[in-house]
């Protein structure tokens, strides 16, 4: 082997290479910095492990502080924390009944207290999980209810093993909590313990003792008790009165009216929020409990003040017995606080043959049917204009907002209405090659009928020789598609959202027995607004309840079992691929999908389905309980129907009747982009080319 020297001589012997003195201490210093180097490296590393260290044993400290929250303080989540995960082998303990004293007296409790004092009550309230569930008002009087105790140093306020009657705020102090002698933690300023002892007569589970000199707030179980009886009472009382005075209910007992009661929700406006719009659909009930409610009506083109109403009006009487339209606009004056109930939960309340029907032109209804928009209903295909490309490589040419097999969508506006429209063009000949005349004729009749907020509406339809046009609703924000496959995948909140819209589609659509059965991200458009509109209605199909149809049509991936197995299909179907669409939406594809069909339809008769980790439980529950093989089973088509799906608690933050009134900010929202109002569609190549003609006559009614 040969290694060159410096001086240009080659070494031949293959064991050793020869160096000068220069050489071995230039090599030895290189060694020393590299040593050097080395040790600060050394140093630098025992310097972050010490750092890790010091912040590891924080983090420790901190997970048994909230540990230690979580343990013998009578919180409701610690009833099982001596418990182990396995199995119970002892009967569950039984709660007693605790009378509530007709005779308490609680106005003679009552502690007067400084704004300070009540602020820091309230905020400790606010920050406890159990009590800030309560409401307004039962939170006010207890903070009005709440004695004084003065404790010293060492005094025992808890003890273990004791029976507890009350409730604790610290106001000021130290003290520590100790369970079996080990200590616990410290409870100092706004901290709130001893909750589960004002619920019912349980067993202390730790000691608490003060420190330092300790003053607390504190409320007896049965003064507790006695306030939400007396609020929950006085309230029922006030409903049935305001109630009583509807003229439409006059027929109604007792009983009938505590079951409206039951059924109604406390719903919560903002000032200046409208609770109803003129024009808008009416399916609900309101009553004012707090608050006042300005009406106004459109007159001549301006808004005029007709009247305010404030505690026990009420408004939206006819909407649950008919379909109206509003004919006023209501609008909270500061904070407003109501009871609602819609239609569909009065529905299954009360008959309607029970009902004393009343029309008058002072309520807030409209009592006629509702009416199409008649602002486009002179509309003529001369009047539509092509709407064209302002950039890029087509610029100048048609905008096309969709291509298909049928042929495609345009974007079209006209100069009399000022107003953009998407226009559907189909080839006349491909619907008679593919058998759909039926489908197609009936998807134009469907629209024409339909009103409904979650649901494209259809303005106009024209034919020619080749095509025929449907003139519909321009959705500006794009195909939820399109924004899935930017996204990868969608957060909860915007599938959530999404999957309300939905929902409110299939309400609408199923009560009128109607069947939609081509439910995915591609038949869902975008409004200005972020919100959902089912597109699309080529599948659709009436059935009367009871009965089974047996075509075999649908997306794959979105088919339920029945249809594969031709066993026969009905409403169930649609909610199967309601679980489906919210999979896709939350993980960014199907559950059961494949290049070949075939392997699609396999995956889905297994029913088998794999969920990311990403997935949450509720979400989990939800998509098992609607895709579950057997259509009887499935969530939506048992007993309680559409309203189960909606009671579910992955939808737990939905606001039912704010959504169908379209009051809530969609989350969608931020999905959209700005720019021209096409900027949300792929672009398009302008197709000059010709369908063939056709003339067999089948598209008369168009």
């Amino acid at each position: 082997m040969k290694y060159r020297t410096p001086s240009g001589r080659v070494d031949v012997t293959g064991s050793h290479f020869t160096c000068t003195g220069t050489n071995m201490e230039a090599k030895l210093k290189e060694l020393r910095q590299k040593l050097e180097k080395q040790c600060q490296i050394n140093q630098e590393l025992q310097n972050e492990n010490r750092n890790l260290e010091t912040r590891l044993k924080e983090k420790d400290k901190l997970l048994e502080e909230l540990q230690c929250r979580f343990v013998g303080l009578d919180h409701l989540s610690q009833r099982n924390s001596n418990d182990s995960v396995e199995v119970r082998q002892n009967r569950a303990a039984v709660m007693a009944p605790e009378p509530i004293p007709e005779d308490m007296d609680i106005s003679s409790t009552r502690v007067k207290k400084t704004i300070s004092e009540k602020a820091q009550i309230m905020k400790a309230m606010q920050k406890n999980d159990f009590l800030s569930r309560l409401e307004e008002e039962q939170i006010n009087m207890m903070v009005e209810l709440l004695v004084c105790l003065d404790r010293c140093p060492g005094d025992e306020v808890i003890k273990e093993g004791t029976e507890g009657d009350s409730l604790y705020i610290v106001a000021a102090g130290e003290l520590q909590v100790t369970q079996a002698g080990r200590h616990l933690r410290t409870l100092t300023s706004g901290d709130v313990f001893g909750e589960l002892a004002i619920l019912y007569n349980c067993k202390r589970t730790a000691s608490v003792k003060a420190v330092t000199p300790v003053k607390l707030w504190c409320i007896e179980r049965q003064i507790y008790r006695s306030i939400m009886a007396i609020k929950s009472k006085h309230k029922r009382a006030q409903l049935m009165g305001f109630l009583k005075t509807a003229r439409t209910f006059n027929s109604l007992s007792n009983e009938q009216l505590s079951n409206i009661i039951d059924a109604m929700e406390e719903v919560k406006f903002q000032d200046n929020e409208v609770i109803v719009r003129e024009g808008a659909e009416g399916d609900t009930f309101y009553i004012i409990l707090n608050g006042e409610v300005q009406v106004t009506k459109i007159v001549n083109g301006q808004q005029k003040v007709i009247r305010k109403m404030g505690q026990g009006d009420y408004f939206g009487e006819l909407a649950l017995i008919r379909e109206i339209l509003r004919t006023a606009t209501c609008t909270a004056l500061g904070a407003v606080t109501c009871f609602a109930i819609d239609k569909e939960a009065f529905e299954e309340t009360i008959p309607i043959e029970s009902l004393e029907l009343h029309d008058d032109a002072d309520l807030l209804e409209n009592p006629h049917p509702l009416k199409k928009d008649s602002s486009v209903s002179s509309l003529q295909f001369k009047d539509l204009v092509p709407v064209l490309y302002q950039e890029g490589r087509y610029q100048g040419s048609p905008v096309t907002l969709g291509l298909g097999g049928f042929g495609r969508v345009e974007l079209v506006t006209t100069l009399q209405y000022g107003k953009y429209f998407a226009l559907k063009k189909i080839s006349k000949k491909f619907v008679v090659e593919k058998k759909q005349e039926n489908h197609v004729l009936f998807e134009r009749k469907l629209l024409l009928d339909i009103e409904c907020d979650f649901i494209v509406r259809l303005h106009a339809t024209f034919k020619d020789s080749r095509y025929i046009y449907m003139v519909m609703d321009f959705c500006s924000g794009g195909e939820i598609w399109t924004k899935l496959k930017e996204a990868r995948r969608f957060e909860e909140n915007i599938a959530v959202f999404i999957a309300g819209c939905v929902v409110e589609a299939y309400a609408y659509l199923h009560k009128k027995d109607i069947m939609y059965r081509d439910l995915k991200p591609e038949n869902l458009m975008l409004d200005t607004r972020g919100y959902i509109k089912l597109v699309d209605f080529g599948f659709a199909k009436k059935l009367q309840r009871g009965q089974k149809t047996y075509s075999f049509c649908g997306t794959p991936e979105y088919m339920a079992p029945e249809i594969i197995q031709n066993q026969g299909h009905d409403f169930a179907a649609d909610f199967w691929s309601l679980g489906i669409l919210i999979y896709e939406l939350l993980a960014g594809s199907p559950p059961f999908s494949s290049s070949e069909p075939q392997n699609i339809y396999s995956k889905i008769l297994d029913a088998v389905i794999k969920y990311p980790p990403h997935i949450g439980e509720a979400a989990k529950s939800l998509i098992g309980k609607l895709c579950r093989p057997r259509p009887g089973q499935r969530l939506g088509n048992t007993r309680n129907g559409i309203k189960d799906v909606r009671n579910h608690r992955w939808f737990n933050n939905m606001n039912w009747p704010k959504l169908r009134m379209r009051q809530i900010s969609a989350p969608t929202v931020k999905l959209i982009r700005k720019g021209p109002c096409y900027i949300n569609f792929d672009c398009f190549p302008f197709d000059k080319s010709q369908a063939e003609e056709e003339f067999s006559g089948w598209d008369r009614d168009f």
